[in-house]
């Protein structure tokens, strides 16, 4: 678990009893604090009331739809990291979720490492957002944000500006999920396609990539964008 002293507090939104009892028992398990609300009301009213360091939301609630939670959280200035849960055709809702600005999803079915892998992830990214640091370094990949340099394994890499760009949105937002309508708005102001974005990444990949087929570091999240991976 990501922390100090004090143990991190989670806040689940979910109104499947046996999944809220399967999250209660886990995460506490692994030394969260966490309590739980089964539906969106009950989970906002938590919000008003208790301070919360990770939220948990099913999107499916019976009162209020867990899009409209991730819309008023924001909408209040809240940074707290939310990892959605998501059935498996629920594409359109992931995307959705994370154009709201959730930080992560994970579809149901899922085991306790994925989502303790995602919530870890999520913690990281909101730290490296609070205090971003002047030097990214992931595996064998380093930028250094002031002098503008990317180097792998020790050497130096030339970018085009849009690829250094491109790769610096990467690197502000490292481990969560970026959609592709998010990446266009971002450095296109939502001009161009998906197609023109994949070009890019192509051309990233093969500069970045010790294998851009099997990328490492710029993993694709299928139909629905891009995640970098988190630093070491």
């Amino acid at each position: 678990m990501i922390g100090g002293a004090t143990p991190l507090r989670v806040l689940v939104i979910e109104d499947d009893p046996a999944i809220r009892r399967f999250l209660r028992t886990s995460l506490t398990a692994q030394g969260y604090l966490v309590t739980d609300a089964e539906d969106g009301t009950a989970g906002l009213g938590q919000l008003r009331r208790s301070a919360v360091d990770i939220l948990v939301l099913d999107l499916g609630l019976p009162d209020i739809n867990g899009l409209d939670i991730i819309e008023r959280v924001r909408g209040q200035g809240s940074a707290i990291p939310i990892v959605v849960l998501s059935s498996r055709s629920d594409e359109a809702g992931k995307v959705k979720a994370l154009d709201l600005g959730a930080d992560d999803y994970i579809t149901k079915p899922f085991g306790i490492d994925e989502l303790l892998a995602r919530l870890r992830a999520a913690l990281r990214h909101r730290l490296q957002q609070e205090g971003e640091q002047p030097l990214f370094r992931c595996g064998e990949l380093t930028m250094d944000l002031v002098r503008r340099i990317v180097t792998v394994a020790d050497r130096e890499v030339k970018l085009t500006p849009r690829e250094y760009d491109l790769l610096r949105l990467f690197v502000a937002h490292a481990g969560k999920v970026l959609t592709h309508k998010f990446i266009l708005r971002e450095l296109w102001g939502g001009e161009g396609d998906v197609q023109y974005l994949r070009v890019y990444i192509r051309a990233l990949r093969h500069k970045i990539e010790p294998d851009p087929e099997r990328p490492h570091y710029i993993l694709t999240e299928q139909g629905v964008g891009y995640r970098m991976r988190s630093p070491d």
